[in-house]
């Protein structure tokens, strides 16, 4: 299963332009004369990158502010680090391929980890709301799977599994020779851990893998947006009682505000306009009026502060 993003950041901006910079030292010369940082910074800022930059810049500064003692450098690692295991000898590529260096990746996640902080203290749980979430709440399961490009090939791969002595002694020795998915092929097929609460996992990858058992394969193949996959359950824990999930709960209500863009939207402007933002530049003055001058509809969140009603 190919993921579909490394990691999911409000407003990501993994350019990192300096529009904080201007003055008459040179950013590049050539034979035609040079290029200031004053130049640089004036053309930049008219771009809807640079832009995007700078709105990123400034609610970083603002959520560390306000969160960042909420967020650990053991969070932020053990974070990197999922991704890392997740995309193994890949990763250095895909960092390339997204234009990220493992510093900048680290800054995002701590970004993210701050983000989160902050819709968690204008999230107010209910039981009504615990008990809705326990209803589709899956923990977290361990999968490995054969990405092919057709219905048959997947077939030929079950019905090999199915006349195996040992399905997943025999199921490794297929990822290597027949998956497709270069992200997970030196790792036996493994796919990072997920949950149902998972955006970066296929829709009909998750439903088929609910299913299974710990030790069971997926009997008819499995049709995703990258092609057809066989799916092995590594590890499926059992859900337990609701009492035992609390915290699990709570974490998957967040993540679920996290990606609603509408509570999302007033989350930010909450935060914003309590971090005094001004804009010195005239020509940027105007770029975070979406959040700043924002006329929602409050109620009162967990911290006192007042946030829009979803």
């Amino acid at each position: 299963m190919k993921s579909k993003k490394l990691i999911a950041i409000i407003a990501c901006a993994t350019l990192a332009l300096p529009l904080a910079a201007c003055g008459s030292k040179a950013v590049a010369t050539t034979s035609g004369g040079k290029i200031t940082q004053e130049e640089y910074y004036n053309e930049m800022k008219t771009t809807t990158n640079g832009k995007q930059v700078l709105q990123q810049m400034i609610l970083d500064k603002v959520l560390d502010k306000e969160y960042g003692k909420q967020v650990s450098d053991k969070q932020v690692n053990a974070q990197y680090n999922t991704y890392k295991n997740q995309y193994g000898s890949q990763f250095s590529a895909v960092l390339q391929q997204q234009g990220l260096t493992e510093k900048k990746l680290k800054q995002q996640i701590r970004s993210n980890l701050c983000l989160e902080a902050a819709v968690r203290s204008y999230t107010h749980i209910t039981n009504a709301q615990i008990n809705k979430q326990w209803k589709k709440y899956e923990p977290k399961v361990q999968t490995a799977e054969i990405l092919v490009g057709s219905k048959d090939d997947a077939q030929e791969i079950i019905d090999q599994l199915n006349n195996s002595n040992h399905p997943y002694k025999t199921f490794k020795k297929l990822v290597k020779s027949k998956s497709t998915d270069a992200s997970t092929k030196e790792a036996g097929g493994k796919v990072a851990a997920f949950d149902n609460t998972s955006t970066s996992v296929d829709s009909a990858y998750k439903k088929a893998a609910f299913k299974l058992k710990t030790g069971e394969f997926t009997t008819e193949p499995v049709k995703t947006d990258d092609g057809y996959v066989v799916i092995y359950m590594i590890e499926h824990p059992a859900k337990g009682k609701k009492s035992q999930h609390i915290n699990d709960l709570r974490t998957q209500i967040v993540q679920e505000k996290m990606n609603d863009p509408k509570f999302l939207h007033k989350v930010v402007s909450n935060v914003l306009k309590k971090g005094n933002v001004s804009i010195k530049d005239n020509d940027l003055k105007n770029i975070m009026d979406d959040y700043l001058n924002s006329n929602a509809t409050t109620t009162k969140s967990n911290n006192g502060s007042s946030l829009g009603s979803n």
